[in-house]
């Protein structure tokens, strides 16, 4: 049971990432949000160095391949996502928040590991709580770009299946109550926007863009331009 939740869930984790990168280049935008994306990448570089320096397994290989799938994702935040963000934001602000997000992220995983004297404690309860900021976060995206725009259902069912895995595992088997908790929570908002992305799959004429709209977007088109 323990590899295959842990199989599963690297696998599910895998497909997140790929199809992340593959929608994010296609439709030239981001697949993940930054906030989400920086504690990603702080948290498999971490752990991918740290395992595989000190007592090298599956795992720390597998946070690896995470780790440079997400150099991928970050790659298209930094192409398109400039588009995303108000006019008054200039490219070089643009590149330095996106680099400070990062180091940060860096900082909250090193802060995790330096008050836990167990590891695990530390890869465990960060992983969860940065996962359920995720879920939030897609939910944001999805209510801040009006409707699916670079998201997709599979990326959602999959981020869902990745999570509920180690809940089970960590949670349920390894009998954490703290896991149990956030990992439930995680799967409530993931189902959520599981259900957004059926919705707007299911009626996209709700997310097309109205005549109430307009304004809005050639006032943001006319501060990019003069940016």
């Amino acid at each position: 049971m323990v590899t295959l939740l842990t199989a599963l869930s690297g696998i599910a984790w895998t497909i997140v990432y790929i199809d992340s990168i593959r929608v994010g280049f296609m439709q030239r935008t981001y697949a993940m949000p930054i906030a989400a994306l920086g504690l990603n990448i702080a948290w498999e570089w971490t752990y991918a160095v740290r395992d595989l320096t000190h007592d090298p397994q599956l795992q720390g290989w597998v946070n690896l391949i995470w780790a440079l799938a997400d150099v991928l994702i970050l790659a298209t935040f930094f192409r398109y996502g400039r588009s995303e963000f108000p006019g008054f934001l200039s490219r070089p602000l643009f590149i330095s928040g996106g680099v400070v997000i990062v180091v940060t992220s860096f900082l909250i995983q090193w802060l995790f590991i330096a008050e836990f004297t167990v590891d695990t404690k530390a890869a465990q309860y960060s992983a969860f709580l940065q996962n359920l900021l995720m879920s939030g976060l897609f939910i944001a995206m999805f209510v801040a770009r009006r409707g699916p725009r670079g998201q997709t259902l599979l990326i959602a069912i999959a981020k869902w299946i990745g999570t509920l895995a180690p809940t089970i595992l960590f949670g349920f088997i390894y009998d954490s109550l703290f896991i149990i908790g956030i990992g439930l929570l995680c799967s409530v908002v993931d189902l959520a926007y599981v259900g957004l992305l059926l919705w707007a799959k299911r009626d996209p004429s709700a997310f097309l863009i109205t005549a109430d709209h307009l304004p809005v977007i050639q006032y943001l088109r006319e501060a990019h331009a003069d940016a």
